[in-house]
């Protein structure tokens, strides 16, 4: 006896951590052997049911209509926000296409030909230099009149962005 206990100490430990895991192994008794979540309520019924455990977040997606000048944001089939925007005027257009929210940042400077404006508010970075972002320099929303951002008002553009995860699909369409 007093030999097997001279095993070397790494062995030892790996065999009694074996034997401890046989040991406190049992069978799931839920009937989704699968679902981890599932399986830890079986363990503590009274924190939550298997129901809620399996409630999935619907995906989030802004649709961009430039024909309309209207922002929506969606979570599933259910529209969450719908805002009144200004998109880019016809000599600076705002990109049409499918793109994904990139950056965010609570103020940021923008410049660029013709403009330098500091302090611009919740800026969500969709394409390039092309944000979703507040304006406090105008009240023309339902215009294009941007350099191709989409310009919000900022109690709106302030709900967007902490709606707004990274990597949110943006859909742009005329």
């Amino acid at each position: 006896m007093q030999s097997w206990i001279r095993c070397s100490g790494t062995f030892c430990t790996g065999v009694v951590l074996t034997i401890a895991t046989w040991v406190s192994w049992s069978p799931s008794t839920t009937a989704d052997p699968n679902s981890a979540m599932a399986n830890a309520a079986s363990v503590n019924n009274n924190s939550f049911t298997i129901s809620q455990s399996r409630q999935i977040s619907q995906p989030r997606r802004i649709e961009i209509s430039l024909s309309e000048q209207r922002l929506r944001a969606w979570e599933g089939k259910k529209l969450v926000y719908s805002f009144r925007i200004s998109s880019g005027k016809r000599s600076t257009p705002t990109p049409i296409g499918s793109f994904r929210i990139g950056s965010k940042y609570r103020t940021n400077r923008m410049r660029g030909r013709g403009y330098d404006i500091p302090n611009v508010p919740y800026a969500m970075y969709f394409h390039r230099g092309y944000a979703i972002h507040g304006a406090f320099w105008h009240n023309r929303f339902g215009t294009p009149v941007s350099r191709g951002c989409i310009n919000l008002p900022v109690p709106q553009a302030r709900q967007l962005y902490n709606w707004t995860k990274m990597g949110t699909l943006v859909v742009v369409r005329r």
